[in-house]
This record gives structure tokens, sequence and C-alpha cells, in this order.
């Protein structure tokens, strides 16, 4: 019993050895990994949200992927929606890095290179006019016989070409026989006659023959004054011709012209002496080569090229007119410096006026391109020199510059349609508004514009005589919208914030008397009216009084227009409750598109400034004041607009 019993005992502590062993084991294993996936999670990587917007509509931000609420459209990322990169300009666009992967955006960093600008030249092999003859008849007469009888054929020079009848040069010989019977005489007629014949080309062998044998000839032998290829062939045998009719047209082909257009924009960079290389579609494989021997001052009005000539030797006759060239010459670029700073022609974007470039901003986490103008010099193959406005190591945007150039348009960065950088105030003090302003014609408009735009800080001032409003961009820093108004009412011009002083207004041309009464009542007629009807009775007194106390509220009541930042529909009622808050306000509305709220108020209650602040007290940025950022961040993802 009692073994039974110790063995029982000994099981016991066995088994309770191995629970407690297996137990140790499954802490270490299970509670050990348990605590490092603890830990891993204590500690994440942290990492920027990402913000998503619309390529189409950009003042749309998300902090999640999703369909645009406007168009439907996928959104793409764009930048961190954390704390601003501080070394990014306000000009400058910011992209995320997942944004450039999808435009498929390159950047190049500028270098130097030696500056040889490539010119390709295209031509036709052409006849030197210097040896090209023409074969003429010296006398009038017939086509006796001809000896060359077709264009292209190959002449000699002395070769017997032609013969030629001529009564005339039958009568000038029996002249010189008759000059020689009186040559005891009048010896001087004999030397006229032999003068004669020699100007129709008869040699001093043939006038002394018909002298020695006294026969005389009405035949004529024509030879050729030049060796080469007959060009041109103008007359048929049995033809009458007179005296200096071109039979035919010699070219000598030994020596040829390489005939090349060349642009005027090419036209600085050749000169004379400059050798240039050309081959033939004909006899491919084979370089030519040959010295610029001539430059043409002339332009031709409608290829706008000038010809280009090059000499050369075609001694084998493997040349021919007409043969197409093309000419390939390096032409170095003619500077202090060998080494010039060039950029890729894709990099660049033309306005007509302007040479736009996109540069990165350095050192920034987000990336960011920045517009730049610069000038350019000349071009170089797929490159341009770049004159100034760029510096040696700056990284640019070489593909996908449309992309960036849109982005920057969508968001109002400067870009290559809107370059208002150098006149247009900074972003933090940039403030767009409008007002009304009475007047009639195109002098009014001059006058209003002028007086607006003659107040530090106003950028732009345009005046519409249709809807009577004064769009005004101005450096909120510099100016507001009173003192614009009462600059244009000091021209004699009534605003919705300021009367025009009477005088001034009266000294106006007669086409620019605009109808003040049609703006508000006269309070002066009204009050000479009111002591008339005083004089009658009490119910028109009081009939009277009412008058005044409305034309009163129409000359206290006032509109104006405030560029106010927002997004979407919940931005809207929240800007219009905001302003409507406002005592004095009568009315507020907020265009989504324009961005521009208008509105109607009594100027004794209230003015524009006052609805400015409140607005901004509701988190909207305005033309004259900015919301507070704790503000801005606590609005709803959707109307966080682009700041």
């Amino acid at each position: 019993m009692s073994t039974f019993k110790d063995i029982i005992k000994n099981n016991t502590v066995k088994y309770g050895v191995i629970l407690l062993v297996g137990l140790l084991l499954g802490w270490l294993v299970f509670g050990g990994s348990a605590t490092h996936e603890h830990n891993g999670e204590a500690a994440p990587t942290e990492e920027a949200p990402i913000v998503w917007t619309c390529s189409m509509h950009p003042q749309i931000k998300m902090d999640k992927p999703g369909k645009c609420p406007l168009c439907a459209m996928d959104l793409i990322p764009l930048k961190s929606s954390g704390g601003g990169d501080e070394a990014i300009d306000d000009d400058a666009i910011q992209m995320s890095k997942e944004a450039i992967a999808l435009a498929n955006i390159q950047t190049t960093v500028v270098g130097r290179q030696e500056a040889i600008k490539d010119i390709q030249l295209y031509g036709t092999i052409q006849v030197d006019e210097r040896l090209q003859q023409s074969q003429t008849s010296h006398v009038n007469g017939r086509i006796e016989k001809l000896y060359i009888n077709f264009t292209g054929e190959s002449v000699k020079q002395g070769q017997l070409i032609a013969t030629i009848y001529s009564p005339d040069l039958l009568n000038a010989q029996q002249e010189l026989l008759e000059a020689q019977k009186l040559t005891d005489f009048q010896p001087m007629l004999l030397d006229a006659a032999k003068e004669k014949l020699r100007l129709w080309k008869m040699s001093e062998g043939q006038i002394n023959k018909v002298l020695s044998t006294g026969k005389v000839s009405p035949y004529v032998s024509i030879t050729a004054n030049t060796s080469g290829i007959v060009t041109a062939k103008n007359v048929n045998q049995g033809d009458y011709i007179n005296q200096g009719s071109v039979l035919y047209s010699i070219s000598n082909m030994t020596k040829l012209w390489a005939i090349f257009e060349a642009y005027e924009g090419d036209l600085p960079f050749l000169k004379e002496g400059d050798l240039l290389e050309y081959t033939l579609q004909s006899i491919p494989g084979k370089v030519y080569q040959g010295k610029i021997s001539f430059i043409n001052p002339i332009i031709d009005a409608t290829s706008r090229t000038a010809k280009i000539r090059v000499e050369t030797d075609n001694k084998d006759q493997a040349l021919k007119p007409e043969m197409y060239a093309t000419a390939s010459i390096k032409s170095p670029i003619r500077a202090k410096e060998n080494q010039q700073l060039t950029i890729p022609k894709s990099a660049v974007l033309w306005t007509g006026k302007r040479s736009v470039i996109y540069v990165k901003q350095p050192h920034t986490t987000t990336p960011a391109f920045k517009m730049r103008q610069i000038v350019l010099g000349p071009s170089l193959g797929d490159h341009y020199i770049v004159a100034s406005g760029l510096e040696d190591g700056e990284e640019i945007v070489t593909r996908g510059v449309f992309i960036v150039d849109s982005s920057a348009q969508l968001e109002g960065k400067p870009s290559m349609m809107n370059n208002d950088t150098p006149t247009i105030a900074k972003a933090e003090h940039e403030a767009h508004a409008m007002f009304v302003v009475h007047g009639n014609c195109d002098m009014c408009k001059a006058r209003i514009e002028k007086a607006a735009k003659a107040v530090p800080g106003v950028v732009g001032a345009t005046w519409n005589s249709k809807d009577q409003l004064l769009h005004l961009n101005f450096d909120s820093s510099k100016t507001d919208q009173n003192k614009i108004s009462k600059a244009v009412a000091q021209a004699g011009h009534d605003t919705a914030l300021d009367q025009a002083p009477d005088q001034v207004y009266k000294d106006l041309p007669p086409c620019c008397l605009y109808d003040r009464a049609a703006m508000k009542p006269n309070t002066a007629d009204h009050t000479k009216h009111g002591d008339h009807q005083a004089a009658t009775t009490t119910k028109g007194k009081a009939t009277q009084q009412e008058h005044h106390k409305q034309g009163h509220k129409q000359e206290q009541q006032g509109h104006a227009m405030l560029a106010v930042k927002g997004n979407c529909a919940m931005c809207k009622e929240r800007i219009e409750t905001a302003a409507k808050a406002v005592a004095g306000v009568s009315t507020a509305t907020w265009d989504v598109h324009g961005k521009v709220l208008h509105l109607n108020f009594d100027p004794a209650k209230t003015d524009q400034k006052k609805v400015s602040k409140a607005i901004a007290a509701a988190g909207h940025d305005t033309a004259l004041d900015k919301a507070q950022d704790k503000t801005y961040n606590s609005l709803h993802g959707c109307c966080q607009y682009d700041r």
C-alpha cells in the first residue's frame, strides 16, 4: 500500500515539474513574442499624411483617396497636409512624389557644353555661271547647216558648229575687192573693208584668200568659243537669223556650284571661307568638301532664305546640274567662353514674348517647382544657349513642363500665361475687389482707371461701363478699397462708398455727366419741396418727410464685392452666414466659381472691412484679412482651400 502511494506521489511530482517547464517555455515563446509585437506597435514609423486633390478642381483637398465631389474624377496625391516646408517659395508649385511619378515629370541638372552650332543645309548642284557662253551669229542670214543637233551634246573649243548663208557677207567681200583696186588712190578704203570683215569674225587668212583669189563666198562658218556641254539649242536648220541671235548656250562642266538655301536665323553663323561638307542622294557614301565662296546678301521674300555658294571641281564629270545635295557645317559660337550654359529645348515654354522654364526648388522635403523667365541665346540642335536667368548646377524640368505649368495656373501661381511676379503683390498681400463706380463713356473709363492706378499699391484697375463695376488688384499691405474709392470720387465719379464733390462733378465734360438722381435723390430738392408742402397742409408735410426718409435710405445703401477664398457649398453657407451676421448687412451672396462675395449694406452702420473681419473669423481668407491658422485647420477637409 505504501509502495502504491509512493508511486502516485512520484508521478504527481513529475507531472508537476513537466507542467511548470511547459508554462515557462510558453511564456518565453508567446509572452516574449507578444511583448516584441507590442513594442513594435508602440513606435511606428511616422509618415506625413498625403493630401488628395482633383486635377480639374485643385481647390478640392481630401485626406484620403476617392472621387472629386464636383466632377467625380479620381483624386490624385498632391502633397503632405502637414506643416509647410519653409524652404519652398510662395510662388512655387508643390507636387508629391506620387504625383510626379504619375505625370512622368523628369528633371535635369543644368550644365555647360562646347557651343558649336550644327547647321543643316539643303540645295542642288548648279552650273558655274562664269563658265557659261552663248554662241551667236555675227551676220544676218539663213542657217545653212547645223553640226550640233541636240541639247546635252559635248563640244570642243574651235569645233565647227554651224554654217550660215549671208548675202551681207557676200556684199562685204565684193566691197573688199573693189577697195583693193583703189588702193593707190584711196588706201583707207581697203583698211575699212578689212576691218568690217574682221568684225564679222572672218580671220586674216580668209580675208587674204579673198584678196589673192578674187573669189567671194556667201557662207560663213561658226566655231565653238569654248569647250563644254550644249545646255540650250535655239535654232533649227533653215531658220533666218539676225546679227547677234543666240544659236547655242554652252556650259563648261569642269567646275560646278553647289547652291544651298540658308535660313536667315542661320546666317549669323556662316561666313565666306567656312569649310562645308555635303553629300549627294545620287552618289551615297561619298562626302564632298568645299569652302563657302559667296553668301547672297538678298533674302528671298517667299522662302526666307539666302543662297550659299560652294565651288567644286568636276573633272570626272560625276556631278550633274540639279542633283540634290545635303550639307552640314559645324560653326562655333563666337563668345568669350567656349563652354556655354545650355538647356534642352523640351524645357522651354514659349509665350511669344517670353521664354519660361520651371526650376526645382533646392533643399525641400516636398518637390516644388518655380517658374522663371530666362533669356535664350542661339539654338544648338536640341539645346538652347541660356544668355541670362539661370545658373550652372540648377535643376530644371525637362519633361512634363506643360503639366507643371497647368498645375501652377490652376493654383493661381505665376505661370506661362500669368506672369504677374514682377508687378503683382506677394501672395500674402495679394487682394482683389470690386465696387460700383458711376460713369458713362470711354472718357469716364480712362479717368476712373487712371485715378485708381494712381493710388500706391494698386496693380490693376478695370472699369466696365455696362455693369458700372471697377475691378481691382492691389497690395493690401499698402492700400485698401476705401482709399481707392476716395481717389476715384475725387476725380468726379460717385462710388458705392464715396460721393464726388459737386464742383468736381459739374466740371466733367457733358458726355461724362452721369445721372446722379438715378443713384440717390437730391436732398436739397427734397428740402425745398418739403418747405413748399409745409405751407399747405400737415398731411403734405408728413408725406414729404416720408419721401425724405426714403431718399436718405437710398443714399445710405451701399454695394461692394469682396474676394473670399473657399471651395464648396459648405463654404458658401458659412461665408454668407458670417457676412449677414454683421449689423447693417442686408444681403450677402458668395459666388463659388468667381470666389467673390456680393454685398448690400448700410454704410452708416458697417463697412466692407468689418464684414471682411467677420468672414476671416469664420475661417475664410479675404482680400483684406487672413483667417487664423487654427480656425482654418478646423474647417472640414473639403473646405480647406489652397492658401
